[in-house]
């Protein structure tokens, strides 16, 4: 009689149950690959990255650059003059004259590397030496729909997939309890585009961000209804399970089905992981204070930031975060009166942004985690009304930290009244592919095949910012 070992054993009795659950359970603990076809598992990368997830803070409305990161002093000895630069075509409202608006902000040279921030943002300026500021983007739309869409998905058409999602796709997720894409919006509300700001576009609708909730049930919709049990819950997933593997089975060519058993699952085990990891209860009162969770300005956003931490903490691959809700001054849509706008949000953002990368660096997490900060566009130079400035896209700044940049350096520059980028120029393909570079994606091998041809987050363009890479 020959004798078997352990793992014979576990694969011949039980209906090789005992084999599964140990496969499970080693690949759990990442140390067995999982299932190939997998559709939420991690993938390898192209090369070895830098990051291994993102934080991108996304300031809705369009942050002016000549107010926090890029200083003008020109606009101080042209204020009320018609600077020779401007394009009347650039405007996108009527009212915008020509005339420079100096700043209504002081700035000052922060840490070693002698970056040049304002006055409104105190806190930020501490980590000065961790930032790469680029003061030379540029985009192709000055209306906020469309240069949104652009940010985010590389197009400033709808329906294209937007970075978290290729990102979601390229890697899949570390974490099988907890989606690869999170979402999270600011107090008054989502901005323009609504959910398709964070689309998967033509990609499988299981690559697209789940938005998270600060407060109350952390995902919609995801509690069981009262009075169904855990052991009922699973039995109809197991039974719903069963009947769509018959038809896949029958219906080989319909590949969808996998995927959708396979998000039934996912939402099924976040039902336990979620709600833990959005208990910000099993934070310490200390950090509670860094976040800004103390104060009315400063608590919503700062909780954002906070979830962020925990999310990437846990493996979830691409965080987003917004500032600003809707349109307007709720916004950073400074048309009316950019002073009161700017102090308003910059004193919301300031403190949790700061905690935030204090917090990755002290936990040892921010080399592996970039951080990104900016919005679909920057301002104008020129006044709009008498207090406001305008859409610009001409020229404007987005900066990061961690995850593979250098730290305290200025990449690229705008001319000297802030309005075109004019050195080292950066498109929004450019920035998109150094985002992937940084994760270990090759932005040209990373495709989709869609209506025929191949698509991909950089389109047809796009250059990593090499000078950027530490």
């Amino acid at each position: 009689m020959s004798l078997i070992n352990r793992r014979q054993l576990l694969a011949r009795s039980g209906g090789a149950f005992g084999s599964l659950a140990l496969s499970w359970m080693l690949a759990n603990d990442r140390l067995l690959a999982r299932d190939k076809d997998d559709p939420f598992g991690p993938r390898p990368a192209h090369f070895a990255p830098s990051a291994k997830q993102v934080i991108f803070l996304f300031m809705y409305g369009g942050p002016s650059h000549i107010d926090l990161f890029d200083p003008k002093p020109e606009l101080d000895k042209w204020h009320g003059k018609e600077i020779p630069v401007f394009r009347k075509e650039d405007a996108f409202m009527g009212k915008t004259k020509p005339y420079a608006m100096k700043s209504p902000f002081a700035f000052s040279k922060c840490g070693e590397a002698g970056i040049e921030i304002s006055d409104q943002y105190p806190q930020l300026a501490k980590h000065a030496d961790e930032m790469c500021v680029i003061r030379s983007l540029h985009c192709e739309s000055n209306n906020h729909g469309p240069a949104l869409f652009q940010m985010q998905s590389g197009s400033i058409m709808s329906g294209h997939p937007t970075i978290g999602s290729w990102a979601n796709y390229g890697l899949g997720s570390e974490c099988d309890e907890l989606p690869g894409f999170v979402v999270m919006m600011d107090y008054q509300g989502a901005p323009v585009n609504g959910a398709m700001n964070w689309s998967s576009g033509f990609l499988p609708a299981k690559y697209q961000a789940v938005p998270l909730r600060s407060t109350g049930e952390p995902i919609a919709y995801l509690r069981p209804p009262a009075g169904v049990s855990s052991s009922r819950q699973r039995g109809q997933l197991d039974l719903i399970a069963k009947w769509n593997q018959q038809y896949a089975a029958a219906n080989p060519d319909d590949d969808e089905l996998e995927d959708r058993i396979a998000a039934y699952e996912l939402a099924y085990r976040m039902q336990s992981r979620a709600p833990e990891a959005v208990d910000l209860s099993q934070e310490t009162k200390r950090v509670h204070t860094a976040y800004g969770l103390d104060n009315k300005v400063t608590a919503h956003f700062g909780r954002n930031c906070l979830l962020a931490r925990r999310l990437v903490e846990r493996g979830v691959r691409f965080v987003q975060l917004y500032s600003g809700g809707n349109e307007g001054p709720r916004a950073w849509d400074a048309h009316d009166d950019l002073e009161t706008n700017h102090r308003l949000h910059c004193a919301e953002t300031d403190r949790p942004i700061a905690a935030l990368l204090s917090d990755l660096k002290q936990r040892g997490m921010l080399d592996e985690t970039l951080v990104l900060w900016g919005g679909e566009f920057g301002r104008t130079p020129t006044a709009e009304g008498g207090k406001g400035r305008d859409h610009h896209a001409r020229g404007f700044t987005m900066w990061m930290a961690g995850g593979g940049v250098k730290g305290g350096k200025i990449y690229g520059a705008t001319d000297e009244f802030g309005y075109h980028a004019v050195e080292q120029p950066t498109s929004v393909p450019d920035l998109h592919a150094t985002i992937l570079h940084l994760l270990g994606l090759d932005h040209e091998k990373l495709t989709y095949r869609f209506q025929g041809r191949d698509y991909r987050l950089t389109d047809v363009s796009g250059n990593v910012i090499h000078d950027i890479l530490a």
